[in-house]
Order: C-alpha cells, then sequence, then structure tokens
C-alpha cells in the first residue's frame, strides 16, 4: 500500500511538471491566458497524463532514458520540443527547481 501511495504521488509530481512545461510553452507561443491551455495543449496534455498514468515500469525512468516509448512519434516530437523551450524560458526565470528534470 505504501508503494503504492509512494507511486502515486510520483505520479503526479511528473504530471505537474508537465503541465508545467506545456502551460509556460503555451503562454508564450499560442498566446494563452496564465492558467489556460488551447485546444492543441490540452489534447497534449491529456494524452500524456494517460500515457503516464498507464506505465508499466516501477520505478519510471524519465521519457528519454526510457526503453519503452508510449508515445507516439508526432506527440513525443513534439513533448520533446516543448521540454527544450520550456525548460531554457523557465530556468532564465530563476526555476531552477526544474533543473534536475531538465537534464536528467
Amino acid at each position: 500500500m505504501v508503494a503504492t501511495m509512494e507511486k502515486r504521488a510520483k505520479q503526479e509530481k511528473d504530471i505537474r511538471v508537465l503541465e508545467t512545461f506545456i502551460g509556460c510553452y503555451c503562454r508564450s507561443k499560442h498566446k494563452s491566458p496564465k492558467g489556460v491551455l488551447c485546444e492543441e495543449c490540452s489534447v497534449l496534455l491529456a494524452y500524456a497524463r494517460t500515457k503516464r498514468e498507464k506505465c508499466p515500469l516501477d520505478p519510471k525512468p524519465t521519457c528519454k532514458h526510457c526503453h519503452v516509448h508510449c508515445y507516439g512519434k508526432a506527440q513525443r516530437a513534439r513533448i520533446r520540443e516543448i521540454m527544450a523551450y520550456s525548460g531554457k524560458h523557465l530556468m532564465l526565470r530563476g526555476r531552477l527547481d526544474l533543473l534536475w528534470h531538465y537534464f536528467f
């Protein structure tokens, strides 16, 4: 039961980081207001959330180090683009807590 709670907490943390990255990208590129995602980004976030929750690996490695790619090629390329843009953008704005996620 404790392992299940820890796994769920890790999933939620990963999803929150993903929401932060996608939100930053959407605000900058699609000019959406803070806290609101455009249709395209909302669909991508829902897709990513579903895939993260269904990940069979425990402990889950970061996607770039994973041997099982659960995202489709188009979604993986889009997430890679969002992570690259948002990671640099957020670090320049002082979000140094995301350094670990960005590089590992």
